[in-house]
């Protein structure tokens, strides 16, 4: 699949979707730092000097690109809690992970339906707005598209 070819995209106000890299133009894969340009950065993935810089409030969840446990569920609605609310208080979010594809998509979906959408809405508008590569991971779709509670409960069932 190709790199996304944006640090970052606006899927509604306020509430932006990105990765740690991007690739160029000229097909180059670039990092990406960030540094004061959101007031809240959710990150599912990380690595050392991709920012953002201090005073910028920063949460930290790694998650893999995989099939969740229900305590990662859990984080997931977590985050999407704490950003959906941020949207609604006017501030200016980042929800990131490696390329800003998948995990990053899981939280901001979420906190889509958290505000109001439909799922195969926020699915559509996450695609749309960053990448039709974006939730490509057949198992958060579903995920979101069951609900968060019930594929948590379920998911516990296994465990």
């Amino acid at each position: 699949m190709p790199g996304p070819e944006a640090p970052w995209n606006e899927i509604v106000p306020g509430l932006w979707m990105g990765g740690h890299y991007w690739t160029d133009p000229a097909g180059e894969l670039q990092p990406v730092v960030v540094g004061h340009e959101f007031g809240l950065v959710v990150s599912l993935f990380t690595r050392s000097g991709h920012g953002p810089r201090p005073g910028v409030e920063h949460l930290v969840a790694e998650i893999p690109d995989d099939p969740l446990t229900a305590d990662q569920i859990g984080t997931v609605q977590g985050l999407a809690d704490t950003t959906a609310h941020a949207v609604r208080n006017g501030r200016t979010i980042l929800v990131r992970c490696h390329s800003g594809y998948n995990r990053s998509g899981l939280v901001v979906a979420q906190a889509l339906i958290q505000l109001g959408h439909e799922a195969t809405t926020a699915i559509r508008l996450v695609q749309e707005k960053r990448s039709p590569w974006a939730l490509n991971n057949v198992t958060f779709r579903n995920y979101l598209t069951t609900g968060l509670d019930v594929a948590r409960l379920l998911t516990g069932l296994h465990s």
